[in-house]
């Protein structure tokens, strides 16, 4: 990102006419080009405004409002995840089965010796086919109606428990083949001809298994529906055995460009996905007399060699050709000895590599020191395949490997920085696309792999063969993808047998907000979360595309991030750029080391070297004009580094973008036909422009259109639609956000905001959610953002206002004090207005159980007990609200011990669903239903009704979060003149300290617009200036700065001190007491020490450890005491002989002359005298016997009391 500096000057000198100079805030600009810039400024050194006379701040502004509008209508929140599943239904999943190639299968060995004809087997994969979600409507329902499979759509995946999944098919040619020699007269001595006699044929489509389907992409049902089943609900996730799923996007290094560091040694190294392809040019320590450096070659993860060895293996052929190559400054001492060091390295270690073909051969040997297998075909063309294997031609190679060993001596010289691995411009991001590609790969390698090994055991003798389906099993990928995703482990981008963890979530619907902020996620993978380093603070290249407020607190504070509002994702584009290129100026890189390069800029796409060319500037100013002119996909990013003499056009997928204006051509705007603009409209006009992290570092980039109009503008090339598009969904819509404190402000994008109950989905009828809050009365805020204005045109959705991402409702707030009643971050509520309905909620829950259905049992065979649903006598629990089939009633209202599903075995065993301690409602639906895995399931839902109570957490949209610490009745409120009561009543205190001026400047803002007021945005970084919200105050007849006169409503009386008050958007969040509250006399123990269980719903105990007791002795109260951890816990007693302090056991003996007794006996002294009973928590008698069993004895003396 470029800062501006602004030089004075001193009137009338030479340098007053001079234009402003920008320069960037890392490296300064060369000042001789910029200030030749004055062919864009007019007399005064002010920028000639490239803005015609009819394109005004004002217009400009209205623009940027509906073009905001026309990117979110297209492009949404979420699609990032559904284009790059696209992409993959497009090319990836192709890409995918191509790379099996052909499977050849040789028969395994015979023990048995019985010589026959030896059969060999071919597999070849062709083209992949997916077909729509659909399933199999059964053998009655097909003979009926004809119709064998059905549309399965979205609602029924998650009513049935099933994955939403689509059938993937593809074309295989299989064949069994024998080969025989034939024997032809003319055939050259010592060579022999092998024909292929054809046993057997196969050529025709195959399942290979299920693919999950993402919810609104281009292989779902509901993407060509005009209305979904909810408007709130976008698409972009998964259903896995009906729970919904979702990607978090990972961050991954670039593996598309050289990688520079300098730790632990100077190393340039070229990555590819397979380690063997790998290149690694090191600056390592030498033992030569003087020390110095020397350079080397890591070559495929296998083998280091001196780098100069290298070159001739390449076919260069004297040192002055690789100096040539290498193309570094000669004149720099470092570099020379260097240099002269690694030659002198080489020749020690082969003396006469500088012959024809000894360097090859050398190269030849130290591999196949180190490498297990030997390659196919000749070791030339190995070499061609793994060293740079996208440049074709072992002259251009030699050229690459000289560019990296320049870029490494720049580097150790100080002309060259080493690789920052903390910015985005070395980042990519994994999205659905390339994250299900790596699984499917696996999965398919594994099911080849079963399918040779049962090939190759029936093409012994004379077995059998059977149809391919036989063989490649399709359960393999069905079960492996469905278990990747429930599990959440994926697959390690590199290391085969380590599976990661983070990739996949559950995604969480407590609100719509909370819904879009899962989907937006991104998630740096670290080994060890201690030791990142500055991976976890914002960096410069996360501006506008990373929000630098929204990541959770705790380990993964700054590892997770979200996606910025306006910030989207790449796929990966098919175009051969070349062509463009060259019309541009670039000349192609020539298979030939012999012409010298020097002075030329070289041109690279997607980290390849594919040409050169003089004129970088010019090449890059046509290549973009080109772009503008849709001749070049807008996706393309292109970058010209001039310090390096370097043009970088990158294509890939996982590059993060946002649009930006287009300076030059906004005075198209008003040549465009219609006025309701459309993104794709003002893309391909130029507009607006999709700029990438590495382009953006060219750009110029003004914060707002009013700085477009600055008589002292420098020259700016873009500009930002709106500054709250640098936040996330969460953060952009917090009102005067930019006023608050970033704690705070990340307290409410982070938590608040997802924890606030609203109303999740429109069709809760057709879902059965395991918890869900919904608020009965929703409301939309008083104030506006640009932000939510520009959602509220999504696919499905009416709304105007994006209303579906605020939840809550808004309030009348004081703030005062009331009693006391409000300290530290109390509230104190008006009970009328809780009575009335504010923040009433209602609390689903929903119980769960299955038993297997008729069919799956005849299938499997008998099962020894069949549990089944039914009403019996439970032990367990209380029956009354059930009917014969083991279901409530809907309306019955349940409480604490109820059965809600009655499950029984046929041999009598209670297998009942009881409702735990604290759990109760009423019954609002009864959902009976079968899955795919031949089970039959019960889902009960219960519904209650929540007031607000004591205890329960509150927040605004500030991080002011608070609990209700008193319900007062209206007529003891504070009233105003006019009779306003205010609903909440908060502390001034929390104000000062936390830093929230934003909270007062909304109330006031809200005062305003309840009034009347035109003033309603409350858009961070372009809000409303404190003068002009209080004159709104004071032209609607109200105090300038809030504060109001109020009358106690206890005694009438007028308050001295006057008040502020006003609307303010408060949230109710969905900690509640009701779900917290804990509570105990007696209840439940552990079987084995007598101590009450832990659980909450378990009717538990609460934890009573060392400092609480420190805290009871300090106050003295020791029967207090006494009874939490005796009477209460764990109390017992146990026999202690006083004679030798170990304790009696409680046996039967025998007496003298009597009949057996039972009683204490001390086994030490064997008697039974001077035996006292003592009281002891059960912990320390249990302590004793297990000491005791470990041969360790204790003692214990006793005193009377």
């Amino acid at each position: 990102m470029i800062n501006y500096i602004h030089f004075p000057v001193k009137p009338g000198s030479e340098a007053e006419t001079t234009p402003l100079i920008s320069c960037n805030y890392k490296v300064f600009r060369e000042l001789y080009v910029l200030m030749s810039m004055n062919k864009y400024c007019n007399n005064n050194g002010v920028m000639d405004s490239k803005l015609t006379p009819d394109v005004s701040e004002d217009f400009l502004e209205d623009f940027c409002k509906k073009a905001s509008r026309s990117f979110f209508k297209q492009h949404g929140l979420i699609s990032h995840q559904i284009n790059s599943y696209n992409d993959f239904l497009k090319n990836g999943i192709q890409n995918v089965f191509d790379s099996l190639g052909e499977i050849n299968v040789e028969p395994g060995y015979d023990p048995s010796g019985y010589e026959t004809v030896q059969r060999y087997a071919s597999v070849k994969v062709g083209k992949v086919n997916l077909d729509r979600p659909m399933f199999w409507a059964g053998d009655s329902f097909s003979t009926e109606s004809g119709t064998e499979y059905l549309k399965l759509l979205p609602k029924h995946a998650r009513l049935q428990n099933i994955t939403y999944s689509s059938r993937m098919s593809v074309h295989i040619h299989f064949q069994v083949y024998s080969e025989e020699l034939v024997k032809i007269d003319n055939l050259e001595p010592g060579k022999e001809l092998i024909e292929k006699k054809v046993l057997m044929e196969d050529n025709r489509e195959i399942t290979i298994g299920r693919l999950p389907v993402m919810v609104n992409s281009d292989l779902c049902w509901m993407g060509e529906k005009k209305k979904g089943d909810c408007e709130f609900d976008h698409g972009g996730y998964f259903l896995i055995k009906g729970a919904e799923k979702t990607f978090i996007a990972q961050e991954k290094t670039c593996l598309k460009r050289l990688w520079l560091v300098n730790s632990p040694i100077w190393t340039v190294k070229y990555r590819a996905v397979s380690g063997r392809e790998r290149v690694y040019v090191k600056l390592v320590d030498t033992h030569i007399r003087g020390g110095g450096k020397v350079i080397t070659v890591y070559l495929f993860n296998s083998v280091e060699i001196p780098i100069w060895m290298l070159f001739f293996a390449l076919g260069v052929t004297s040192d002055k050709q690789v100096i040539d190559l290498i193309d570094a400054d000669c004149k720099d001492n470092t570099v020379i000895n260097t240099l002269l060091a690694s030659i002198y390295d080489a020749d020690q270690k082969s003396k006469d590599f500088r012959k024809e073909g000894k360097a090859f051969s050398n190269l030849q040997y130290a591999l196949k020191q180190k490498w297990t297998y030997a390659p196919k075909g000749t070791f030339k063309n190995y070499i061609e395949e793994l060293l740079f294997p996208n440049l074709h031609g072992f002259n251009r190679k030699a050229r690459f490997l000289g560019y990296m060993v320049k870029c490494l001596l720049e580097a150790y010289t100080g002309r060259r920085k080493v690789d920052d691995r903390d910015s985005f411009r070395s980042k990519r991001v994994e999205l659905a696309g390339e994250l299900l590609e790596r699984e499917l790969r696996v999965h398919l390698k594994h099911a080849t792999r079963r399918m040779v090994k049962a090939l190759q055991r029936d093409l012994w003798g004379e077995r059998p063969l059977y149809p391919i389906e036989h063989y490649l099993d399709a359960s393999v990928v069905t079960n492996g993808l469905s278990r990747a995703f429930s599990t959440g482990a994926w697959v390690h981008p590199y290391k085969r047998m380590e599976r990661i963890s983070g990739v996949v979530a559950h995604l969480r619907r407590a609100n719509p907000l909370q819904m879009m902020a899962d989907m937006r996620r991104t998630r740096q993978q670290v080994q060890y979360t201690g030791r990142v380093g500055d991976a976890r603070y914002p960096h410069p290249s996360h501006w506008g595309k990373i929000c630098f407020m929204t990541t959770p607190d705790g380990e993964n504070c700054g590892l997770v991030k979200n996606l910025a509002s306006a910030g989207i994702v790449s796929t990966y584009v098919q175009e051969n750029l070349v062509g463009v290129l060259m019309e541009c100026g670039m000349k192609e890189l020539v298979d030939d080391t012999s012409p010298s390069l020097g002075g030329k800029h070289k041109v690279f796409v997607n980290g390849v070297w594919v040409g050169i060319c003089d004129d970088s500037a010019s090449l890059v100013d046509d290549f973009r004009n080109k772009r503008r002119r849709k001749e070049v996909h807008y996706q393309v990013e292109i970058k010209r580094d001039e310090k390096h003499g370097e043009v970088r056009i990158f294509t890939d997928a996982g590059r993060l973008m946002r649009p930006l204006l287009y300076v030059e051509n906004l005075n198209k705007i008003k040549l465009l036909k219609t006025v309701d603009y459309s993104f794709q409209s003002l893309l391909d006009n130029g507009i607006i422009e999709l700029i990438g992290t590495e382009e953006e570092e060219d750009c110029h980039t003004a914060w707002g259109v009013k700085h477009l109009f600055q008589k002292t503008s420098p020259l700016y090339t873009h500009c930002e639609l709106d500054m709250s598009f640098l936040l996330s969904v969460s953060c952009g819509i917090i009102p005067f956000a930019n006023h608050d404190h970033a704690k705070r402000v990340l307290f409410q994008s982070q938590k608040h905001s997802q924890q606030a109950i609203g109303y999740s989905t429109l069709n809760p009828n057709i879902r059965v959610d395991t918890l869900t809050h919904q608020l009965f009365y929703p409301q939309k805020p008083l104030f506006r953002t640009i932000l939510s204005d520009s959602l509220g045109t999504s696919k499905h959705s009416n709304n105007i206002n994006g209303n579906e991402y605020y939840n809550g409702q808004c309030a009348i707030v004081a703030v005062n004090v009331h009693l006391g009643y409000n300290q530290e971050d109390s509230l104190v509520m008006n009970r009328a207005s809780l009575e009335r309905g504010m923040f009433r909620s209602e609390h689903v829950r929903s119980y769960k159980a299955d038993v297997f259905n008729k069919e799956s049992v005849t299938k499997k065979g008998k099962i020894d007990d069949n549990i089944i649903f039914g009403k019996i006598q439970s032990k367990i629990g209380r029956v009354d609200n059930l009917d014969e089939d083991g279901f409530p009633f809907v309306g019955a209202r349940l409480n604490s011990g109820d059965i809600v599903i009655g499950k029984y075995a046929e041999s009598g065993g209670d297998h009942s669903v009881k409702l735990k301690h604290g759990e109760r409602g009423s019954v609002q639906k009864v959902v009976l239903s079968a899955n795919d895995d031949g089970k039959n399931f019960a889902t009960v839902s219960l519904r209650q009704v929540r007031t607000p109570t004591l205890g329960d957490k509150f927040s605004s949209m500030h991080g002011q979060k608070g609990v209700l610490g008193f319900l007062e009745s209206q007529e003891n409120f504070p009233f105003t003149i006019q009779g306003i009561v205010p609903d909440i009543v908060i502390n001034p205190h929390a104000f000062p300290s936390r830093q929230t001026p934003g909270q007062l400047l909304e109330a006031a803002l809200g005062k305003g617009i309840a009034l009347g007021g035109q003033l309603k945005y409350a858009t961070p970084f372009s809000t409303l200036s404190v003068d002009a919200i209080t004159n709104q105050l004071h032209r609607c007849g109200f105090s300038r700065w809030g504060n109001e006169r109020v009358y106690n409503g206890r005694t009438g009386e007028m308050v001295e001190s006057l008040v502020f008050m006003g609307p303010t958007f408060y949230q109710k969040l969905v900690h509640m007491s009701e779900d917290k509250v804990k509570f105990r006399n007696i209840g439940p123990v552990h079987p084995l020490t007598r101590q009450p269980v832990a659980d909450r719903k378990r009717f538990g105990g609460v934890k009573f450890g060392e400092m609480e007791r420190d805290c009871i002795i300090a106050h003295g109260a020791t029967a207090n005491l006494y009874e939490r951890l005796y009477t209460l816990c764990d109390a017992s007693h146990m026999h202690i002989c006083r004679k030798c302090n170990n304790m009696a056991s409680v046996i039967q003996r025998s007496v003298p002359r009597g009949p057996k007794i039972r009683g204490p006996y001390c086994r030490v002294c064997e008697s039974v005298e001077d035996v006292v009973k003592v009281n002891v928590p059960y912990g320390a008698k249990l302590l004793w016997q297990e000491l005791f069993s470990m041969g360790i004895g204790i003692e214990f003396e006793s005193e009377p009391c």
